[in-house]
């Protein structure tokens, strides 16, 4: 039996298409005894690409896996493909890979598609090594593959080729340049973790057709390849779906901690938030190429699972978290028809098949159209593609000449809100949408009190930002670079389902995305332009006419330009190169991300999308008056919104008006209504408070006893001086409020009862106390204080002089059915103000007159 592994080691191996990547693999499997003759691109026999696709077309097309042994050292290889149409499939690995070998082709040096895997790489944190192939090739030497391996990439590559210089790694870092100057070496281990922290980066020189320099190479990664720990928990990374010859779905891990066996559960959240549980019904490891079934799968091994059904790419099991978004994107989308085939509604289902197994791959369904589009990266793909329905469905597949596929962004912030209440429905979200730098994707947050909205709600609101694309509003194309914020909400305690946040959700986002100034991304190319010194004229001027930006670097027989320019403009360049250099040019590129349209007015004329008129995506609120939902227009909707977050909103005081239908009505209009829908209200009788000598003194009641509801944080958070001390303390504020009250109570003879909210506080009982005659009240855990509030005034209203001081209009129209007098919280602010006021003059006659004091002294307690 052989000896356990030292170290297990994970590595992938990418280049740019046609480097020798594949030959180079073949060569590593040769040397380590898993084949006898290794396989050549050129003859189709290669042990790695094992699709008829990839050897018909000699390109890597889906990633393949090797384990082999090299001394100590357990070496899984990932061999990726090179083409920019399949960087997705190549992409997916890096976030299970412990090491990545970067192959770079000695007659071609470094390409564009080259310096986007460094980046990805540099992005990701992934320890690199290089090799160089093909230099039994001509090529410009070593030493200058080196130079511009350090100018293009890193200028910390280190030819590790016959052993490393210990000098130049001890450069590297200060720690270890004082070792290296008291003892003069630098060990393996040393070595080695410079790699890991990315402070160096070896390189190897040699031939993968002739198997030069494979040997040394795999010593070299034996020695110095960083070695991972691995935890006991439980964790696994997804990097690939796959399909076998069968049918049978298998899901391909790499374990990054603990063991997994075949009959155990595994559980696991897909797109959505559902929570899945399913048994693993097989594992299959690779030994050498050849795929066999296995018991167990241990910490640091990639395999195949079975059984699971909803996985997917780029999904983290366990404790392991799920990866970044892909960097790399379609840039063009094509119209897929399949003539003789089925109906386009019902190949959907069965063409996402493909889209698991490919996740850039995009199948999005036109329902205006009635028709299937695809996001592609390019034109190899597009031929992939039609070959592989026609090999697993077998349906012909026909693709249009594409377009290019847009994104949406603002340029400022902007609130949105989206209310949704149709009968016996209810929920309101307000959210922030942000810009974000550029190629950041959707953000997600909530800053919500959870005094406002339980967090139950929170997440359900969060799940549906993230359940979906969201379409812009100037084109109908996602939006991105985008921070939505969830800043308030409200539900009712009988009436709201998690579809009504869907809704509100849905109108809040595209509500602030009208309100919004948007801007139009499109996608551009990286690229670099060789061509004859000859045509360098026309190559500057072919690259200002497409909008490009470009660098310029001259020679003395040829010009190379390196830049970006949209797709839009450039995406058939390649051909017209090779026509005007006679074929001696060359061109290279790759979609770099998205920036803003060169050309934005054209284009959202030329698409003609109207957002008002698309349904599905709706910016328009719903609200509910006499028992039947009424739409508002999204640019009316904030007037009639239930909760102000102040976001966005002219500060400028204004007189409380209502939305009913399409009527605006201030209260008396309001009490009008009511005393029809009602009958009579009852009006208490009053007169000036006694003693009092100002005019514009308030009314106080005198037939019933006047009770007083306050609702504690709508009043705490309207006032700026109690909503400044909330932000610092909030116990601090409802005391400040408490006493406040007091000394109302005391001057004005009323009862008043004080209302917080405890809906949210788990395992509250509620509690009820008097703070020296002031009655309050902290609601009991589902209870919210709207409700409560709304039972005391049914209960109390009948025999007493009932005033409830609230800005929620849900509590005030409750209020008005039962004749019940209504104050917001600003106008109760000038009532406390005026009360402070006869106070004050009150003790201050009372300091001119001694004989007062105890009168004074009582109002104060009072």
């Amino acid at each position: 039996m052989d000896k356990p592994a030292e170290k297990r080691i994970c590595a992938g191996v990418l280049a740019h298409v046609d480097a020798g990547k594949t030959t180079l693999s073949e060569a590593i499997l040769h040397h380590a005894g898993l084949l006898r003759q290794p396989g050549r691109v050129d003859h189709g026999d290669t042990a790695l690409d094992t699709h008829e696709l990839e050897r018909r077309r000699g390109i890597t097309i889906f990633s393949a896996q090797a384990t082999l042994r090299h001394g100590s050292m357990e070496l899984t290889l990932l061999d990726t493909p090179g083409h920019v149409d399949f960087s997705g499939e190549m992409e997916r690995t890096l976030g299970v890979l412990d090491l990545a070998i970067l192959v770079v082709s000695a007659s071609d040096g470094v390409q564009a598609h080259t310096e986007t895997l460094w980046r990805l790489l540099r992005r990701m944190g992934k320890p690199t090594v290089i090799f160089v192939t093909k230099m039994d090739l001509e090529n410009p030497g070593r030493a200058a593959l080196l130079a511009e391996l350090r100018a293009r990439l890193d200028e910390r590559v280190t030819d590790f080729t016959g052993g490393p210089d210990p000098e130049e790694l001890a450069l590297c870092d200060e720690a270890l340049l004082e070792l290296y100057l008291s003892s003069g070496t630098v060990s393996g281990a040393e070595a080695a973790e410079l790699i890991k922290k990315r402070r160096v980066f070896p390189c190897w020189f040699g031939s993968g057709l002739r198997g030069e320099g494979v040997g040394e190479f795999l010593a070299g990664l034996e020695r110095y390849a960083p070695a991972r720990a691995f935890p006991a928990e439980f964790g696994a990374a997804v990097f690939k779906i796959s399909h076998d010859a069968a049918g049978v779905r298998q899901t391909h891990v790499r374990l990054c901690g603990g063991v997994l066996r075949v009959r155990d559960s595994l559980r696991y959240a897909v797109p959505g938030g559902e929570d899945m549980e399913e048994k693993i019904t097989g594992i299959r490891v690779c030994r050498g190429a050849k795929w066999e079934n296995a018991a167990v799968l241990e910490a640091g091994e990639a395999g195949l699972l079975l059984g699971p059904t909803r996985t997917w790419a780029g999904e983290g099991l366990g404790t392991q978290p799920d990866a970044p978004a892909p960097v790399l994107t379609p840039a063009l989308s094509y119209r897929l028809t399949l003539p003789g085939g089925p109906d386009a509604a019902e190949a959907l289902p069965r063409l996402r098949e493909l889209e698991e197994e490919d996740p850039l791959l995009r199948f999005v369904w036109n329902p205006r159209l009635r028709d299937i589009e695809v996001q592609l990266m390019g034109p190899v793909q597009i031929e992939i593609l039609c070959s592989l329905i026609g090999e697993r469905f077998g349906w012909k597949a026909k693709i249009d000449s594409g377009r290019v596929t847009y994104r949406e962004t603002i340029a400022a912030p902007v609130e949105g809100a989206g209310h949704y209440e149709p009968l016996r429905h209810y929920a309101e979200v307000h959210l922030l949408l942000e810009p974000l730098p550029r190629g950041q994707g959707i953000e997600l947050k909530s800053d919500c009190p959870m005094d406002t909205l339980d967090l139950n709600w929170q997440r359900l609101i969060l799940t549906h930002l993230a359940e979906k694309p969201h379409l812009g509003v100037l084109t109908g194309f996602p939006v991105t670079d985008l921070r939505v914020t969830l800043t308030a909400g409200r539900a009712h305690l009988k009436h709201t389902e998690g579809g009504d946040f869907r809704q509100a959700t849905y109108r809040a986002l595209r509500q602030g995305l009208m309100k919004a100034r948007n801007v139009l991304l499109e996608p551009y190319y990286s690229f670099r332009l060789t061509v004859p010194s000859a045509q360098t004229g026309r190559a500057i001027s072919d690259i200002r006419a497409m909008s490009g930006s470009f660098s310029v670097e001259t020679g003395p027989e040829q010009t190379m330009l390196e830049g970006t320019a949209p797709v839009s403009t450039m995406r058939d360049y390649a051909a017209e190169v090779a026509a005007y250099t006679g074929g001696r040019g060359s061109f290279s590129c790759i979609v770099e991300g998205f920036q803003e349209c060169h050309n934005t007015a054209e284009v959202v004329a030329a698409l003609g999308y109207d957002p008002e008129a698309d349904v599905e995506n709706t910016p328009d609120s719903v609200f509910c008056a006499h028992g039947a939902g009424y739409v508002v227009k999204w640019d009316r909707a904030d007037e009639y919104m239930h909760l102000d977050t102040g976001l966005g909103r002219d500060k400028t005081p204004r007189a409380p008006r209502l939305r009913m239908g399409n009527l605006s009505i201030d209260d008396k209009e309001l009490e009008a209504i009511m005393l029809r829908e009602f009958g009579p209200i009852r009006r208490p009788m009053y007169t000036k408070a006694a003693g009092r000598e100002s005019a514009a003194a308030p009314p106080v009641f005198r037939e019933k006893k006047e009770y007083l509801v306050v609702d504690g944080y709508n009043v705490i958070f309207a006032w700026d001086e109690l909503k400044a001390l909330a932000s610092d303390n909030l116990d601090l504020a409802r005391r400040r409020l408490a006493e406040i009250l007091l000394s109302y109570r005391g001057f004005t003879g009323s009862e008043v009862v004080l209302v917080f909210d405890g809906y949210a506080v788990k395992g509250n009982p509620g509690e009820k106390s008097d703070f020296h005659g002031l009655r309050v009240v902290y609601t009991k855990q589902n209870e919210s204080a709207d409700l409560y509030i709304q039972e005391l005034l049914h209960s109390i209203g009948k025999n007493n002089s009932v005033r409830v001081v609230t800005s929620d209009n849900l509590i005030r129209l409750s209020a008005l059915g039962s004749g019940i007098l209504r104050t917001s919280a600003k106008e109760f602010g000038n009532e406390v103000d005026w009360v402070m006021g006869q106070i004050g003059d009150i003790l201050r006659r009372s300091a001119q007159r001694p004989h007062m004091t105890r009168v004074a002294d009582a109002v104060k307690k009072g």
